[in-house]
């Protein structure tokens, strides 16, 4: 016969124990909740606050001397002597190049016989040219003879003077077979050394003169760059560049030029091919570090008044918009659309939108640790010392 109490026991008992199991599930999910809650990442925020931003706007720049001057040969011939080596300094009037010598100083001798002779013919036609002058006044030739004599004089004089103009010509052709330095510098590649001829017409020049006394960066603005510095026009070009900070230099290896500079002048035309106006920056290089055709970073410093700056490893992009992961009171993170000025010093950003003093962004860890929705346990850390 069916015990229906033993049934009812033993159904007891398996919702006892199903009961019990639930039981132990509920407690174990609360107590992986308090771990996950525990191992939330510790990451460095920071606390959005209004400030003064001291950045420096970057522009690619070619450095050359004050002038460089392309030293080519004026008459044609053999290099016998290069007097100079490539980085030397030299002085103006310094030789720098000596070229055969022998067929100018041979036309020297030529132009110089060529006078004498000259010289000699006008003395002969000038006795002739007296002689008529008195037989012709005492009637005894005619005016004629005496006209012929005369114009052979004159014909004598222009031939010495043709003579004296081919001398000097020549002595100035020999006098340019020594090649001198047109002013002080520093002397540039040398690619052609003794036995290679030198010609006015070649088309790679002897050496280059370089007078890098001072230096010039030049580098370029663009249409943007222009009307914010005019303030849209309202100031001048000059009023500018009256206006524009001292500039800084930094170099191939990273390093800033320990002199500082101004910016010279700014070309008022603006190229149609490349967008942009020429700007030239005047650097003292009293101490020759500087090198013509070397090339270097000009650094524009500004300051701006109560603005939020954050550090650019704080951000991330999407379809290039910039993000910022930002912390709510529950230290939860949230992906927020912000936006910057274009300027920068490569490490820093200025937000014109999307955050107000007061707001907690994570500095670290975005795009790697910080995810969507995350839970963090923030870790206050200055701007600072957190951008380095």
């Amino acid at each position: 016969m069916f015990n229906y109490k033993a049934m009812n026991v033993k159904v007891l008992k398996t919702a006892g124990l199903l009961l019990t199991g639930t039981a132990i599930t509920v407690l174990s999910s609360c107590s992986g909740g308090q771990q996950q809650q525990a191992a939330a990442p510790e990451i460095a925020t920071l606390t959005v606050a209004y400030g003064n931003a001291e950045l420096k706007s970057d522009y690619a720049a070619t450095v050359k001397g004050r002038t460089d001057i392309a030293i080519r040969p004026q008459v044609t011939g053999f290099i016998t002597k290069v007097h100079v080596d490539e980085g030397d300094r030299v002085r103006s009037g310094q030789v720098l190049f000596t070229l055969d010598q022998i067929q100018y100083q041979a036309a020297v001798e030529s132009a110089a016989a060529a006078v004498k002779v000259a010289e000699s013919a006008v003395s002969t036609a000038q006795l002739t040219a007296d002689n008529k002058k008195m037989l012709y006044d005492k009637n005894i030739i005619s005016e004629y003879e005496w006209q012929m004599a005369d114009n052979a004089l004159a014909q004598a004089k222009a031939q010495l003077a043709q003579a004296e103009a081919n001398l000097v010509n020549a002595k100035k052709n020999l006098a340019y077979t020594v090649v001198t330095a047109p002013c002080d510098g520093v002397i540039g590649t040398i690619p052609n050394r003794e036995g290679s001829l030198a010609s006015p017409s070649s088309a790679q020049a002897l050496t280059t003169v370089s007078d890098n006394t001072e230096v010039y960066a030049y580098f370029s603005f663009n249409e943007k760059d222009l009307l914010g510095f005019t303030a849209n026009g309202t100031k001048s070009v000059e009023e500018v560049i009256a206006g524009m900070p001292e500039v800084e230099l930094q170099l191939a290896d990273g390093t800033v030029y320990p002199i500082k500079g101004r910016v010279a002048t700014i070309s008022g035309v603006i190229d149609n091919t490349t967008g942009a106006s020429n700007v030239r920056a005047l650097f003292d290089n009293t101490n020759g570090m500087l090198r013509s055709g070397s090339t270097g970073t000009v650094l524009i410093p500004y300051t701006s008044d109560s603005t939020i700056l954050i550090p650019q490893k704080a951000t991330f992009e999407i379809q290039d918009r910039k993000y910022v992961y930002a912390l709510n009171d529950s230290n939860k993170v949230s992906s927020r659309f912000i936006r910057v000025a274009s300027e920068n010093d490569g490490k820093n950003y200025i937000v014109t939108e999307g955050l107000v003093p007061g707001d907690r962004i994570a500095i670290e860890g975005v795009g790697t640790v910080v995810r969507e929705g995350m839970v963090v346990t923030p870790r206050d850390a200055a701007a600072g010392q957190d951008a380095k």
